[in-house]
């Protein structure tokens, strides 16, 4: 990623403010920050045990107890002290952590806000510290690279596919030989599979979902590389006039429009035939609507080729840690094939380096679609400080079917032009 403007930086101290109202609030209700480490020496100049403390948003008792384990673990094995604290709300205590001058050494750190904690120099950059690190996946990568650097190891990924109910396939007279490659050939299904009772296609709002039709088109909300906005490529216009065209025409449906949460939910119900999500649907169906079978397919790809987007989070060390070798050494042990495959199995992430594919997709073969694109997806929005823009972004698209595309497009383009001066 090339530099962003230099008088960005100027915003360092506000931005830890930022991050308190950030987007990744897992829970409700904040704590507080995190204990200084009494030692009198860093344990990151290699003398001593090291005590880490570590700050996760835990998706449940399955993740808390897989990361505490491999935490004792690793903890046995070098003479460490690991303490895990799962965050009531990550974004509060970890600001709160910044702004003390005391977070926790290790921490959770989504995409879609790195960039503000990496610019805020809230970061400490250890990626060039890691064995192997070129075996993260690239796209991973480059969603925790600010100006050229790459601050932290993904930890793991999903991605969006194609989620197709069997039974409404086979009643619309369609086949394996039918499904999507193309948007004419998604469009087309769409429009056989919809019924008085199911559309064809649901979507849940917001740029997460309809954004993948902007990177198969060969666009994207902002270019990351040069740290400019390019919402108002012509490409970008395409994709979601492609996208209004299925909702005007009755084949596909945003969610809330079938009384339905998210699409998975819609497709849950059998208010829709077809959806697009991410791997994370499989527990939900599992759990809230095991009686519906279905498929899941890579996206369709579109005039530009294949596209998806990627949702990730990083290991984050503090710059304040005390501990950072250790905390590199943590996150080795973290990261490993080995430890991923486990989590994955524990609860249900995709593994973010690509030597554990092959046998990802061995222990769950009907994941494939959803791991494919870890090859070809595209990140979030992380350049520093869009964090309000974005968040507009999604409210004007909840009125997508009838709204100016172009509109849209510009009112981002503006918005974050402003912010990235």
């Amino acid at each position: 990623m090339s530099p962003v403007s230099s008088p960005s930086r100027r915003r360092r101290t506000s931005l830890v403010a930022l991050a308190l109202g950030s987007s990744i609030a897992l829970a409700a209700c904040g704590g507080g920050g995190f204990e200084e480490n009494g030692s009198d020496e860093p344990a990151s100049s290699g003398d001593g045990p090291a005590k880490l403390q570590v700050l996760i948003g835990s998706s449940g008792d399955a993740e808390t107890q897989a990361v505490q384990d491999a935490a004792d673990a690793w903890a046995e094995e070098s003479g460490n002290e690991v303490e895990v604290v799962v965050a009531n709300d990550l974004a509060q205590q970890l600001s709160q952590g910044f702004a003390g001058g005391n977070p926790p050494d290790l921490f959770y750190v989504d995409a879609g806000v790195f960039g503000d904690y990496a610019e805020a120099g809230n970061l400490y950059p250890y990626m060039d510290q890691l064995a192997d690190a070129d075996d993260f996946y690239p796209n991973l990568v480059d969603s925790f690279t600010l100006d050229g650097e790459a601050y932290c190891a993904p930890k793991d990924f999903s991605t969006l596919a194609l989620e197709i109910n069997t039974a409404a396939w086979k009643k619309a007279g369609l086949t394996d030989a039918d499904i999507p490659t193309t948007w004419d050939e998604l469009q087309a299904v769409a429009k056989k599979l919809t019924t008085p009772d199911q559309a064809g296609l649901a979507l849940s709002i917001g740029r997460d979902r309809v954004g993948a039709f902007l990177v198969q088109n060969g666009g994207f909300w902002v270019d990351a590389e040069s740290g400019e906005a390019t919402a108002t490529e012509p490409s970008n216009a395409e994709a979601l006039e492609y996208v209004q065209s299925m909702l005007d025409g009755g084949e596909a449906v945003l969610a809330p429009d079938v009384d339905a949460g998210w699409g998975g939910e819609a497709f849950g119900t059998q208010k829709a035939a077809m959806t697009i999500e991410g791997n994370w649907i499989r527990g939900a169906m599992e759990n809230d609507y095991p009686d519906v079978e279905y498929t899941v397919a890579e996206l369709p790809e579109g005039p530009a080729g294949k596209g998806t987007l990627l949702f990730t989070q990083c290991w984050g060390i503090a710059a304040d840690s005390e501990n950072q070798a250790a905390a590199v050494d943590f996150v080795e042990a973290m990261t490993t094939p080995e430890q991923q495959l486990t989590n994955a199995d524990a609860f249900g992430v995709m593994p973010s380096r690509e030597a554990a594919q092959a046998d990802y997709v061995e222990q769950f073969p009907e994941d494939a679609p959803f791991i494919a694109g870890g090859d070809y997806g595209q990140g979030p929005v992380n350049l520093p400080g869009l964090g309000p823009v974005v968040a507009d972004l999604d409210s004007q698209l909840e009125q997508l079917r009838t709204a100016d595309v172009e509109d849209i497009l510009e009112s981002f383009q503006k918005n974050a032009e402003a912010e990235l001066q």
